[in-house]
Order: C-alpha cells, then structure tokens, then sequence
C-alpha cells in the first residue's frame, strides 16, 4: 500500500513538473504552474525512506544504490526529516521508521549513542529530543541525556573554552562542535527547566561569539586551532552560519536577550549576500559528502528564524521569499522527478543514483517549504 501511494505521489508530482495551470507562481503571469508544497512534500520525505532506508539493518544508506556503509551523523538528520514528515502529515509509516531508528541506529554505532566526535552526538541528541517532543516517547529524551552528559566533557580550557571537535584532538574548537551544543543546552533547559543548560547554552555561545564570530560582517569562522592559535577565517560554511544562528535564535527564546537575535540576524544577512550564487541566488554548492548537508542545516534553522513571532515583518519577508526562491528552483529544474532525487546544487538533476547526505538537503528544503509556504 505504501509503495502504490508513493507512486501516486510522483505521478502528482510529474504532472506538476510538467503541466501548467491557471494560478501563476507568486501571481507573476509568467505562466508557471502553481507548486502545491503539501505533495512535493509528501513525495520528497517517501522517497527518502523508499531509497535510503534500510529495512534489514534499519538505518538509513549513505547512497540511493544500496550502499549500506554505515554513516552516524546524516542519520540524525535523516531523523529530523521524519520528525518534519510525521508532524505535518501524522503518518505511521513514519514512526514505524522512527522506532526502528532508535535501535538500528544504535547498533550501527556499536551500541550506544556515544561517538568520538561530538558534533556528530549533538546532532543524534538534536534529533532525539525532537522525536521526544513530537511522541512523547521516553528512550529519546534519555538518550539525548546521556549523550549530552559525554557532549559537556568536550568543553577544555584550550583556546579559552569551547567544545572539542573530537576526543582525540582536544586543542581543535570547532564552529561544528560549538553552534549545535548550545543549540542543545537551550533547548533541553526550555523543556525540562535544568539552570546548569541554561548556563552551559550561555557559555558555550559565548566562546563561538568572541572566538569565531566576525560582528561586523556576520561571518562564522571554521574552527581555532589552540595549538597554534590559528583561526581559520578562510572556511565559511552554511552549516556553521545556521548552527551559530540558530544558537542565537535559542538563547533569545529563553533569555529575551534582543542581542540574540540581532546577531542571528547578522549571520543569515551574511548568508543570504555572500554564500550563494550571484548569478541565481542560490545556496552555493558545497560538495557531497558531509559537505552535501550544510545547505539543509542552514535552511532548517533559517526556517526557525522566520517562523520567530518577534522577527520584523520586513526581514521576515525578505527571507521567506529567498526561501520559496530556492525551493522553487529546486522543485522545478533540480530534482529529479522519477525518483525525486537532489543534487549537490539545486539547480541540476541528478541523472540517476545521488547520495544520502545531498538528498537530504534537497529533502529539509521542501519540508521547510511546507511549513511555510503551504498555509502562509
């Protein structure tokens, strides 16, 4: 019954890629069909799990042609896209995939949820702590806990504080490390009311804010190497602009602090003028591999900030319509409507196979159009 209703999805969807109607995009009169975000949406989160999920080992593949090496970073963020899915659409079929997540997952990564990179455990302890808030469902809130207890012990006075990058490499602080953590800490005080989170969200953003963080310009620096007392000012990545943003964004829910959300502001206006394609004003291509999913961390925490009540309404605006731009050209020249697969760079096809962690940009994309443009 799934795989009939997923086909269903995609003759919708070819029909859309290919058909015009009498509602031009945006009431332009250029004569474009109308894009119905609700069933491009529907048809991109089914064929993330009809072609990446791995029904036998119950984690997700890192690529559409089966291969099934295990990668445990993009499956939290594979997580994050069935939590967008089943909260839009309330679908079983997608909590099925979520409860088989928690174990698969689990056993991939040897049996826990504790990893030598701690970049890659906030964002497993990110994306359970949304599985809890969307089900209620206590193994996720515990595990999220539990790796958030090993995430606190990458904190070293090496370069004046900050989360490690890795267990290993104690003296490299990293944006990766730092922007998700706080991102963490905020949240889980916001839930659950613990005043050292709150604490923790507060110092770990301070460090990134006056070690990596250019106020003038709204940039986000890669990483400090302590050793050397290197900052590398030459690595700029959506990833970080939309961890750091979003960081910001948390800390001025919890604290009502404008400050904060004038310096998540700041890091996105960088985005949205330096980090894209001048000719089409997209996100720029950042490569496959863990460089295929800095596009989707950004949108899914860009998206955050344009949801914010408190956002003005001009600003609001200006990013809502950078948002449907991309999407747009993602839904109507870059995907691949046969399989409904995503590229590297949203406006080009994939010919046939692409990997997870592109797909998944592709895929956090389309979700945040539903959110926003559906029922705006």
């Amino acid at each position: 019954m799934k795989r009939t209703y997923y086909f269903l999805l995609l003759l919708v969807a070819i029909v859309q890629a290919c058909g015009k109607d009498n509602t031009p995009s945006g009431g332009e009169g250029n004569g474009e069909y109308t894009i119905d975000w609700n069933d491009a949406a529907d048809s991109s989160s089914m064929s993330l799990t009809d072609n990446f999920w791995n029904a036998s080992v119950h984690y997700f593949n890192s690529s559409s042609d089966g291969n099934n090496n295990f990668q445990y970073w993009p499956q939290a963020h594979a997580l994050n896209v069935l939590v967008d899915a089943y909260k839009r659409t309330g679908d079983n079929t997608y909590l099925s995939i979520i409860n088989q997540w928690y174990d698969g997952v689990k056993a991939g990564n040897g049996g826990s949820f504790l990893n030598h990179f701690y970049d890659d455990m906030e964002w497993n302890a990110l994306a359970m702590l949304r599985v809890y808030d969307a089900t209620g469902d206590t193994r996720f809130k515990t595990a999220a806990e539990t790796v958030w207890s090993d995430i606190q012990t990458g904190w070293n006075t090496n370069g004046g504080g900050g989360i490690a990058w890795n267990k290993s490499e104690l003296y490299s602080k990293n944006a990766c490390s730092n922007g998700p953590a706080a991102v963490l800490a905020a949240l889980l005080y916001e839930r659950f009311g613990d005043e050292s989170n709150k604490e923790w969200a507060i110092k770990i953003y301070n460090w990134e804010k006056e070690t990596l963080f250019n106020p003038a310009s709204g940039a986000v620096y890669d990483n400090l190497d302590a050793k050397t007392g290197e900052i590398k000012t030459s690595w700029v990545f959506t990833y970080n602009q939309g961890t750091f943003l979003g960081a910001a964004l948390e800390l001025y829910k919890i604290t009502g602090d404008k400050s904060y959300l004038n310096d998540a502001v700041k890091a996105a206006d960088y985005t949205l003028n330096t980090l894209v394609n001048s000719n089409d004003q997209l996100l720029k291509d950042e490569g496959s591999g863990d460089g295929g999913l800095f596009k989707g961390i950004f949108i899914r925490y860009f998206s955050e900030l344009i949801k914010l009540p408190d956002l003005d309404s001009g600003t609001q605006k200006r990013y809502l319509t950078f948002l449907k731009h991309n999407a747009e050209i993602l839904w109507r020249e870059g995907t691949n409507k046969q399989q409904v697969f995503y590229s590297t760079y949203w406006k080009t096809k994939p010919v046939s196979a692409t990997g997870l962690t592109e797909q998944l940009s592709g895929s956090m994309l389309i979700e945040a159009a539903a959110l926003l443009l559906a029922n705006p």
